[in-house]
């Protein structure tokens, strides 16, 4: 039937769903064993949310369901394409995707932990930074007393590797 025939009532807008942490093209989505179950538990979650809906009219209850199903497709996209890194499988004494590192930043006499993570589970509030941040991708391969140098557009801002762990 053409839309010129449908009541201007009967018109229910697309949901629009704010998309995801990017994962750039051709980059592998890394995500740890703890992503993962956050992953899964946000989905069941949303899945939740979409049986207890109750809304006022019944275009509202298919508005509301078809938002949280948008939702659920996006992640259940980024699940499919996730690889789990074993973090036992590390090398111990350098850092790589899942290493909690300590680093001394500049001349600060202070120490900062941050852990490289998969982009969904990217959360500076937790102290964990994504693996295709620009601080990660210069931590990478760097060992304890190792500096890494990350070029800013006034100054070079040092990091030196203090301590390595993966847990």
């Amino acid at each position: 039937m053409s839309r010129g025939f449908v009541k201007e009532d009967d018109q229910e807008e697309t949901p629009l769903v704010p998309p995801r942490a990017e994962v750039p093209n051709g980059i592998t989505n890394y995500i740890t064993q703890n992503g993962m179950d956050e992953l899964l538990a946000e989905k069941q979650a949303l899945i939740n949310e979409k049986s207890a809906i109750e809304a006022a009219t019944e275009q509202e209850k298919r508005i509301a369901s078809n938002f949280i199903q948008a939702k659920i497709y996006m992640l259940e996209d980024r699940i499919a394409t996730a690889k789990i890194v074993a973090l036992n499988e590390q090398p111990k004494d350098e850092v790589r995707f899942g290493a909690t590192v300590t680093l001394k930043i500049g001349n600060s006499s202070k120490f900062q932990t941050y852990q490289i993570v998969g982009v969904d589970e990217a959360d500076i509030a937790k102290k964990k930074i994504s693996f295709i941040s620009p601080v990660a991708k210069i931590l990478i391969g760097k060992k304890v007393g190792e500096q890494a140098i990350l070029k800013l557009a006034k100054e070079n801002r040092v990091f030196e590797v203090k301590e390595i762990r993966y847990y």
